[in-house]
């Protein structure tokens, strides 16, 4: 089903209510980065960005989404339940015992879930597996990497941009949620990124930056990306953590924290107002 980019935009504020259900059904998970990635996760699926079937989830040819930053995974399992890979009441087990929806994702015990995830920074070098089994293959499947800006603090993400840029990897396709925010604190308190930019085009990405609230921006972004043939590409998502419920936004508090039953009714209550104006 194809949506518009209005009717994308609701759908986003309809993957944050989930959001919010699951978190405060659960009592714990990281909500901050799930709401302000919602747009980036809508726009990927729904938005028809990657080549997946709910119907056949394992397809040879489908392009593979590497979730590299575990926490954000509401927003994914969210997203999979809307198009289809599993029933949406499913979603209300996140991270009970013997869930297929733990509070870090695990490869294939989902349908759509390509990797595992928990220790940061390694989804990337995931990533750069896959694209170089693809590209040695002469495979069509593309390869898309969230990562958090946190993320790029560890080493081993910057060797793997190294190997990424050497074997021209141009099927691979990171985007980096640029909300200058971990658990923490600020990025550029805790250990300062800037100049992000300069640095992936040292280590030889092409990058591009975009409104991650902007689904359309997303949209045309990834259509620019497509259009690189001889190195791998980053784009910057610029978003603001706990998007969508103004007591959330721009909090480090909710980086890693569930709302209790008192605030989800002020977030969904918030949400609902937003999706009806």
């Amino acid at each position: 089903m194809r949506y518009t980019v209005s009717e994308l935009q609701e759908k986003a504020d309809e993957i944050r209510e989930e959001i919010i259900k699951m978190l405060v059904n659960v009592g714990s998970g990281h909500t901050g980065g799930a709401l302000g990635a919602a747009d980036f996760w809508t726009a990927l699926y729904l938005g028809g960005l990657v080549r997946v079937d709910p119907n056949n989830p394992w397809d040879e040819e489908r392009d593979r989404v590497v979730l590299s930053a575990g926490h954000y995974c509401p927003a994914q399992y969210a997203v999979l339940a809307e198009m289809g890979f599993f029933e949406k009441k499913e979603l209300m087990s996140l991270r009970q015992i013997n869930s297929r929806l733990q509070g870090h994702p695990v490869v294939r015990c989902l349908p759509g879930i390509e990797n595992t995830s928990g220790p940061l920074g390694q989804g990337i070098s995931q990533a750069v597996g896959m694209a170089i089994v693809g590209k040695r293959e002469r495979k069509q499947w593309r390869v898309v990497c969230f990562m958090g800006d946190g993320e790029q603090q560890e080493g081993q993400v910057w060797e793997a941009y190294m190997l990424a840029n050497k074997e021209k990897l141009a099927n691979l396709t990171v985007v980096i949620d640029r909300n200058n925010m971990q658990i923490d604190g600020r990025t550029e308190e805790v250990m300062p990124l800037e100049p992000l930019r300069t640095k992936l085009e040292a280590f030889g990405m092409e990058v591009f930056e975009v409104d991650g609230h902007n689904i359309g921006s997303i949209m045309e972004v990834f259509a620019k990306v497509r259009m690189v043939y001889e190195r791998p590409s980053v784009i910057l998502l610029h978003t603001i953590p706990g998007k969508g419920v103004g007591f959330m936004e721009g909090l480090v508090e909710w980086h890693g924290k569930a709302p209790s039953a008192a605030e989800a009714v002020e977030a969904l209550s918030e949400l609902g107002k937003t999706k009806d104006d």
